[in-house]
């Protein structure tokens, strides 16, 4: 009986080791040889594209339609985002749109061309128009959090990839990234006083291919007011 025991108690931990060998947190980043061609990340067959109705921020003359992808299984069709909402693959509230989108389509009030944002295959996370920023100044202007590289290399452009920052204006027009490629964001904000929008993003300092204590943070802003936007470096704790 106490061999049969301790037999019982050695699987359970070698189960146990295993899961958590399995739990562990995949690399963000895969570094691969630079003179090697890139890889184009290959189409998804199984997606079918959809739109979801267009949405109007207030004040503005253009109609935004969000688009995502669901999945064909046996009961139907499956949404990609949230199995629960049916055919819906974003959701609305405070002047931005949330979901995991492959890309938003603009059509300007009064105009029959439907355009897209962008051509490249990302991962829009959210969509934030800065309504306050709007009224103070009256440039209209989005602000997104999306992935545009695959960037751990497991042939999709996903949220385990790392995360970018862009800004357009509100007819999508002059998409453009402000965060630095391979490194992560964290976190944004917009100083209305200043017209500036600051963000934080990490650098993958020792190469390992995750985001963690031992990398470095960087600071940055972007004067909302300039033609072309670029961010710059400041450093707040030095």
């Amino acid at each position: 009986m106490k061999n049969f025991t301790f037999y019982i108690s050695l699987i359970l931990m070698v189960t146990l080791v295993s899961c958590k060998k399995e739990e562990s947190p995949k690399p963000k980043v895969i570094y691969q040889d630079t003179s090697k061609a890139k890889t184009e990340v290959p189409e998804d067959t199984t997606q079918i594209e959809i739109a979801d109705l267009p949405i109007n921020m207030d004040g503005t003359n253009y109609l935004i339609f969000p688009i995502g992808t669901v999945s064909s299984d046996k009961k139907g069709l499956k949404s990609s985002y949230d199995s629960n909402t049916g055919y819906t693959v974003s959701n609305y509230g405070e002047y931005q749109i949330t979901g995991f989108l492959q890309n938003l389509k603009f059509q300007e009030i009064g105009q029959d061309t439907i355009y897209a944002l962008t051509e490249k295959n990302v991962l829009i996370e959210t969509a934030t128009y800065l309504k306050n920023i709007a009224v103070k100044t009256k440039k209209q202007l989005m602000v997104f959090t999306l992935a545009d590289s695959d960037t751990n290399k497991d042939n999709k452009v996903n949220s385990s990839d790392i995360k970018s920052l862009y800004l357009s204006d509100i007819s999508g027009k002059s998409f453009t990234k402000i965060s630095t490629d391979f490194q992560e964001l964290i976190d944004w904000n917009i100083i209305e006083s200043r017209s500036r929008l600051y963000f934080r993003a990490m650098e993958d300092t020792n190469k390992n291919g995750a985001f963690d204590k031992e990398d470095t943070l960087h600071y940055y802003f972007v004067n909302l007011l300039d033609k072309e936007w670029k961010a710059t470096e400041i450093k707040p704790l030095l």
